[in-house]
């Protein structure tokens, strides 16, 4: 599994181009890199969803049995980070939703689901129980985001 660096300078829809919203996902996308370059200093990269299936399927699998939130869009890529004891995976959806988990690997840490809507995309149905927070991004317009904490125990995937 080779992942392909995202550029926060240069936003690109390279992996992105199957969804209605490319260029606002990108954006969204070049925003986390942004997130994790100023933070933490560390590379944010990504690779096709279809090369990280089990990493994917423990993130749908958390979304299902904590909330019985089942994305019905397609997954494009999947980005598995991990910095300073904990593990961010976010997966990218063609319909221009980003879902990232955030899994502190210490007993009792934080553990978070976190949802990011491009500009543009209309809330999907699945998520409408949540009330999402605005702000503004030069890279990605409009953000719009929700989280809910993480209650049960999913041990990791391999993968990550």
């Amino acid at each position: 599994m080779q992942a392909q660096p995202v550029s926060f300078t240069e936003v690109t829809t390279s992996g992105l181009e199957s969804s209605p919203v490319a260029d606002a996902l990108a954006g969204l996308r070049a925003n986390e890199a942004r997130y994790f370059s100023t933070k933490y200093r560390h590379v944010f990269a990504t690779v096709p969803a279809a090369e990280a299936p089990a990493t994917r399927a423990w993130v749908e699998e958390i979304l299902r049995s904590e909330r019985e939130i089942v994305p019905t869009s397609p997954a494009l890529e999947v980005s598995v980070n991990d910095v300073e004891g904990i593990l961010w995976v976010h997966v990218f959806y063609a319909s221009g939703l980003a879902v990232n988990v955030l899994w502190t690997r210490a007993e009792g840490g934080k553990r978070a689901v976190g949802f990011k809507l491009s500009e543009g995309m209309e809330v999907p149905p699945e998520l409408a129980a949540f009330r999402f927070a605005r702000q503004r991004s030069k890279l990605a317009g409009e953000i719009r985001g929700s989280f809910f904490v993480i209650k049960g125990e999913h041990p990791l995937p391999e993968e990550a």
